[in-house]
């Protein structure tokens, strides 16, 4: 009977050091945020004004700062891309944007754009702007790969009429 015990303490002895092994592996993947222990930070949400428009007339697409740092940089650019209802790029440009994200852009919607239901996409150009966790990979010394993970892409609907 004691040779039954003493297997159970061995058997929780070994229990107890896999579940320590296991959560602080945990700990050092990356369970906390950002590693400058900042909470996570998205791009802003960005809106077009108005969102049906004619040939011809100007749309703005503009977005505030965010509510975190997301620490763009001085040079940052959104990038803007706008589609028709025949899936055409009928603009693809970039845009000042500042270090928080905040930007304001206007363009002139174009004559060869096909009337009916679009979209306007606008996101940080040249950066990960969609890391999944939030985390700001753009404060870190080293320079980051920039690669596109598994998100949506961030758009507005707009309605070209005829």
């Amino acid at each position: 009977m004691a040779r039954v015990w003493q297997q159970i303490s061995m058997a929780r002895s070994y229990l107890t050091i896999s579940l320590i092994a296991v959560l602080s592996a945990a700990a050092v993947a990356g369970c906390s945020s950002s590693s400058q222990g900042e909470p996570p930070c998205f791009p802003p949400k960005f809106s077009a004004n108005p969102s049906s428009v004619r040939t011809g007339e100007e749309v703005t697409v503009s977005a505030s700062d965010a509510q975190c740092n997301p620490r763009y940089g001085e040079n940052a650019r959104i990038k803007i891309t706008v589609t028709d209802f025949s899936g055409g790029k009928v603009i693809e440009t970039t845009a000042p944007m500042n270090d928080a994200g905040g930007f304001t852009y206007t363009f002139r919607v174009p004559p060869e754009a096909a009337a009916g239901e679009g979209t306007i996409a606008a996101y940080p150009y040249d950066i990960d702007w969609c890391d999944d966790t939030g985390r700001n990979n753009r404060a870190d010394e080293a320079a980051p790969a920039f690669t596109l993970v598994s998100c949506a892409m961030p758009q507005e609907p707009i309605t070209i009429l005829p």
